[in-house]
């Protein structure tokens, strides 16, 4: 999977959140100063060639809906982050979060529970 560019990754939040839109309402949910009406549409294309993106043709219009979850690009994202900044360490990298947010104690024990219980989790769902 291809990694996205800061506009085409702001086009897809926004896609996820409204799951089919046309560039009109991709234009309206972005902040202030809009970008004008042919640059999202010129990253929406770029979204669909990148094979991010799928489409509804409606005569000369055309509603775009998200081809990837938001999931499975979080994963791509975030083994590549890992990889690239902490030696695929998922221990270095959580390592380094704790230090520089100062987590407590306490808060890293939850947080240790909560990958345990998401991992159980994911292990039953592929045992099914």
């Amino acid at each position: 999977m291809k990694e996205l560019t800061k506009a085409e990754e702001q086009v897809m939040q926004l896609l996820w959140n409204l799951e089919k839109a046309f560039v009109k309402d991709i234009i309206e949910e972005m902040p202030v100063p809009k970008p004008a009406y042919n640059t999202v549409s010129t990253i929406v294309r770029i979204l669909e060639k990148k094979g991010f993106v799928g489409h509804n043709a409606y005569g000369k219009t055309h509603e775009y809906f998200p081809l990837i979850s938001r999931k499975e690009y979080t994963r791509t994202f975030m083994k590549n982050f890992m990889r690239n900044y902490f030696s695929g360490s998922f221990q270095e990298m959580v390592s380094f979060f704790a230090k520089e947010d100062n987590m407590s104690l306490s808060e890293l024990d939850e947080l240790m529970e909560d990958v345990k219980r998401d991992i159980e989790n994911e292990n039953r769902n592929t045992d099914e």
